[in-house]
């Protein structure tokens, strides 16, 4: 269709299968009476946040529309929102309506379809859902621009919303006339991509029929789905596992000096779980080390790991101290299924007899020896009780029960002299037994734990809980600029 302005001349053009009844002429802003080409009057060009043009298409629910007029209405001194007319290929109407960045998609509904309780009910229903009142705003057209099926109204209009969630129904009382739209939230991203531009007006505040930004419906159905397939995983990995001793055996460090041994293989069946390797020699201040290999049978995957087992214990300043232990366990994390065994080796601190010294002894009181380094270990033949001593010096100073009988048994002697001149005595009745010649090595697959499984439901409820509250959050927010809020207003 081909209009051309009487006053300026200007040809304004649309494709539409309708009747123009007024239109505004895109160069002089004249709103043109069509039966009479004539002006009815001068109007401000729509240029207020405006970001589709008269003309523009653009395809919304798979229907594609053009944009055939434009109109910006105020509310009070200072407070805008743009509405732009629509029709698709059959000239059925549609409206998107975009305020502060928020869009909705609204179409023409009968008024046979809204239901009311009361003639001044808070609520309708439309298609059985219930709407509640949202508020109600008096605005005026500020600026126009397009082609119109009908004239113009430019008098006071009431527009009163309706909200249920992302859906609201819109009454508008103009020119003695009631009209009722459905309308529907529509992000702007599908406005973007449904007309191929590139910027649209950013947010601002909450819109009325903004979506919570969590669906929580579909988050409880996930969340839903996600912990059955949580459960039913865990109790597959239970009910397969077997838990029990897989490797239990005495190595003697004489076997595996300079070598590693191969330990018989066993199977692990069931899900990946933890190996507790546990390894226990009876040093006795001394150490020993123990090196094991996890070996997988079918892969050749290896999982190397090196243990140490130290035990130490004296007299120092007449009080009994110790450190370390003979038995020492660590865990290897996420062993699967399969055929494995162990590559061992271990080495233990060489004996003390190989590196003793001097010895001095009495038949009934104490035996007094120094090895290489200089450590004076005192023994009381009585009671077996040893306490080790730095130096000479030290034992000549120490005033516990040891350091008397000592002075006791050699009065007024030099000990440093004794023990020099003194040959080595080593009995093994002196020495203190332990079995320290071998390491038993256990490896124990351990039980399936719940710990992951738990945390994960946890935090899962802790999400959801989250989400739920920062809704409400969300819909108290929403509703704050109306009059009939379901949510208490602070």
């Amino acid at each position: 269709m081909h209009y051309t302005c009487p006053l300026c001349k200007t040809e304004n053009k649309i494709d539409a299968n309708f009747h123009v009844v007024e239109y505004v002429c895109k160069a002089c802003s004249n709103l043109i009476d069509v039966s009479k080409n004539t002006s009815t009057k001068v109007i401000k060009k729509p240029i207020e946040s405006v970001v589709l043009e008269v003309g523009q298409k653009g395809i919304i629910n798979e229907v594609e529309y053009s944009v055939v007029g434009i109109i910006v209405k105020k509310y009070g001194s200072d407070i805008f929102w743009r509405e732009y007319y629509l029709k698709d290929n059959k000239a059925n109407n549609a409206f998107l309506s975009e305020s502060d960045g928020h869009w909705v998609f609204l179409q023409s509904i009968h008024k046979e379809d809204i239901k009311r309780k009361s003639w001044n009910s808070r609520v309708v229903e439309f298609h059985l859902l219930n709407y509640r009142w949202y508020e109600t705003t008096e605005c005026h057209i500020h600026a126009a621009a397009g082609f119109f099926e009908d004239r113009v109204d430019f008098g006071l209009s009431t527009y009163r919303e309706y909200v249920n969630g992302t859906q609201m129904i819109s009454e508008e009382k103009s020119n003695g006339e009631t009209q009722y739209f459905f309308g529907q939230h529509i992000s702007k991203y599908k406005v973007q991509k449904a007309f191929k531009i590139q910027n649209l007006p950013n947010y601002t505040g909450i819109g009325i029929v903004q979506p919570y930004y969590v669906n929580i419906k579909q988050m409880i159905n996930i969340f839903c789905v996600a912990a059955l397939l949580i459960c039913l995983l865990q109790l597959y990995v239970y009910t397969t596992r077997t838990n029990y001793p897989v490797f239990e055996q005495k190595i003697k460090f004489e076997d595996v000096k300079n070598k590693e041994m191969v330990s018989k293989s066993f199977t692990l069946s069931g899900g990946s779980a933890p190996l507790k390797v546990k390894v226990y020699s009876g040093v006795d201040n001394s150490w020993a080390n123990v090196q094991l290999s996890l070996v997988n049978e079918s892969t050749n995957e290896i999982v190397y790991t090196s243990k140490d087992i130290e035990e130490y214990h004296g007299i120092e300043d007449g009080e009994h101290w110790s450190e370390g232990n003979t038995t020492e366990d660590f865990n290897l994390c996420g062993v699967s299924s399969g055929k494995y065994h162990f590559l061992i080796s271990a080495e233990k601190q060489p004996s003390m007899e190989t590196i003793s010294s001097n010895t001095v002894s009495s038949d009934n009181g104490v035996t007094i020896s120094r090895d290489v380094s200089g450590i004076i270990d005192v023994v009381n033949n009585t009671t077996k009780e040893t306490v080790s001593f730095g130096d000479i010096k030290t034992l000549e100073k120490d005033s516990s029960d040891m350091g008397k009988l000592v002075k006791q048994t050699f009065p007024n002697q030099n000990l440093d002299s004794l023990l020099n001149v003194n040959p080595i005595i080593q009995t093994p009745s002196l020495s203190v037994t332990s079995d320290d010649s071998s390491v038993d090595i256990k490896a124990t697959w351990l039980p399936v734990s719940f710990w992951n499984f738990t945390i994960v439901l946890v935090l899962m409820i802790v999400f959801f809980i989250a989400c739920y509250w920062g809704r409400y959050l969300f819909n108290v927010s929403k509703w704050k600029n109306s009059s009939n809020s379901p949510y208490p207003q602070s």
